[in-house]
């Protein structure tokens, strides 16, 4: 008998969505396979261990969880981190095991709990008819945001991995790989049942408030057209039985549905970017945001995070955050103190550096534009950066703000969810956004959906000015598949999207990317030249190595991706 221990689960819910709403609740029930799984009641706690195995990937994980290793994999950052640290980042990065040899099982622990996640899910929708449903819509509801979670966790292993065991009931057999045809005919039909199954009235936007992070219809929609640009595009088939027709019709049902649209000023989507630390005569410091708020008009589908962590087991903040920030401290609001991971080429800023479009300065802290790079005490912390550009990801960074003292003074610190409390290695909130409109919008453009004005729509907004006027530098471009994947990069930039969409255009033209976007650096106040091997990245088809821990406790039955 496989114990479900539903404290621990409720614990690190309870700590994970002080604010997020729907994953409230005060169960300290422990129950097994035997006694569980019975109500409504229990299939809703049972869903939210689900979300909450999926949010562990970040949270309780890795460092080289998902989102950062999207991002150093891809030409849009180095790996960075402390000059002293070790070199995993590097062996990511440059997908060279020589860079640290040791490094053999840098993804154990992403790897761990992608699978643990997988089996909270596949424990739910195993007991799918012992449970006692007063409404069909609740079923469906349901099972149908279980089977999306397990197809968004397939979807992530497999495109880092490729071939991973695809497992569908909860067992703890030494499963082998399967194949990626097999992998993604299950994320689809996970996917699909979702997109069909869940109402559109289970979650509507009005009651953002309460239901912000669970999975819709039409976020699954969504994600069954990245799941098949991606496909289609690495692998020259459609995945499983979807089709384009079904794809376009899914990313029509969005457009036509009036729950979402696009945030009107680009940097409003991001909290640092929107933060506006203002002090008035009499010294004091107010924080004139202008964030739109999370479960915003444009977020079709966000993973949930909070600030209440500890270090006793109860860690429910964005762990890839920390990773973002500018090492050495808190310098200046609104940013706070973070590892230095993830520093931007100067060619990434530069080519963004567009006039009239608002998306580099919402997307990149220039630290020295922004009169952090002059600092007396940031210069004195600079030994212990690697791979600085002086360029750092402003969408998911920590932030800081003004705390006044109770003799009255003003003291700059880290800022959780608009709380100045918390450990900035484990509390930050923010939460990540995994699918916005404007995504919807380019991929209905790239399917050939009302192609011109999907694609105008994203390019007006990203030149358009904080007042809500079209900035005088816009002009339109026609659209073309080309024109498309630069807006693609442009919009999307840290947004851990870039490498799929490379990817996704052929292996060489991956390669080619991350080849030219090498430059020299400063590690540790020295010259540094951040140079890339193709043939380490054609050789690995893009694919990250299987950490050898699960090799070993296979006994074999895992065999290594080539390359590594």
């Amino acid at each position: 008998m496989k114990k479900i221990n539903i404290i621990s689960i409720i614990v690190l819910i309870g700590s994970l969505c002080a604010c997020s709403g729907f994953l409230d609740t005060s169960s300290k029930t422990e129950s097994t396979t035997d006694n569980y799984y019975k109500t409504e009641s229990q299939a809703y706690r049972a869903l939210v261990g689900c979300y909450d195995g999926w949010q562990c990937t970040v949270s309780y994980g890795p460092t080289y969880c998902f989102q950062y290793l999207s991002e150093i994999l891809s030409d849009e950052c180095f790996g960075g981190t402390g000059y002293s640290d070790g070199r995993g980042t590097q062996v990511v990065d440059r997908f060279d095991i020589g860079e640290s040899s040791s490094e053999v099982n840098l993804h154990n622990s992403l790897w761990t709990y992608y699978y643990e996640a997988i089996y909270r899910c596949n424990e739910l929708l195993q007991h799918e008819d012992d449970i006692e449903w007063t409404s069909e819509d609740t079923k469906k509801t349901y099972m149908g945001e279980a089977r999306a979670i397990r197809g968004i966790l397939y979807f992530d292993m497999a495109r880092l991995f490729e071939r991973v065991p695809l497992i569908t009931v909860p067992t703890t057999d030494n499963v082998p790989q399967s194949e990626p045809a097999e992998i993604y005919a299950q994320i689809v039909e996970d996917l699909k049942y979702a997109a069909n199954n869940i109402p559109t009235s289970a979650y509507p936007k009005s009651d953002a408030a309460n239901t912000d992070g669970h999975i819709t219809c039409y976020a699954a929609k969504a994600l069954l057209a990245r799941v098949y640009l991606f496909y289609k595009g690495y692998y020259g088939s459609e995945p499983g039985d979807l089709t384009e027709s079904e794809v376009k019709s899914g990313l029509s049902d969005i457009i036509n549905s009036g729950q979402y649209s696009l945030v009107p000023v680009f940097k409003n989507l991001w909290p640092a970017a929107s933060d506006n630390w203002v002090q008035d005569a009499s010294g004091s410091w107010t924080n004139e945001s202008t964030y739109a708020g999370d479960g915003n008009e444009e977020t079709l589908l966000a993973m949930k995070f909070n600030y209440t962590s500890d270090y006793n087991g109860n860690s429910g903040g964005n762990n890839a955050i920390q990773m973002f920030g500018i090492r050495g401290g808190t310098f200046k609001a609104p940013y706070g103190q973070g590892w230095g991971g993830a520093t931007v080429p100067t060619k990434v800023y530069a080519s963004m550096n567009i006039t009239g479009d608002q998306r580099c300065n919402a997307s990149i802290i220039n630290l020295s534009a922004e009169g952090i790079a002059d600092m007396e005490d940031y210069q004195s912390k600079l030994y212990d950066q690697r791979e600085y550009t002086g360029y750092t990801v402003k969408k998911y960074t920590p932030r800081s703000g003004y705390l006044q003292e109770s003799d009255g003074s003003w003291t700059l610190t880290h800022l959780y969810r608009d709380v100045l409390a918390g450990d900035f290695q484990i509390s930050q909130p923010q939460n990540y956004v995994v699918m916005r409109y404007a995504d919807v919008l380019l991929m209905a453009a790239e399917l050939g959906l009302d192609a011109q004005t999907n694609f105008d729509a994203v390019r007006k907004r990203a030149y358009t000015e904080d007042d809500g006027t079209l900035s005088g530098y816009y002009s339109q471009k026609s659209v073309s598949q080309a024109n498309i994947m630069e807006e693609r990069r442009l919009e999307f930039a840290f947004e851990g999207i870039r490498y799929w969409d490379l990817m996704r255009q052929g292996v060489s033209t991956l390669a080619n990317a991350i080849v030219a976007s090498g430059e020299t650096t400063l590690s540790g106040g020295g010259e540094d030249v951040v140079s890339y091997s193709a043939d380490n990245i054609t050789s690995k088809r893009g694919f990250q190595q299987i950490p050898q821990t699960q090799i070993q406790l296979s006994g074999g039955v895992l065999t290594q991706n080539a390359g590594w």
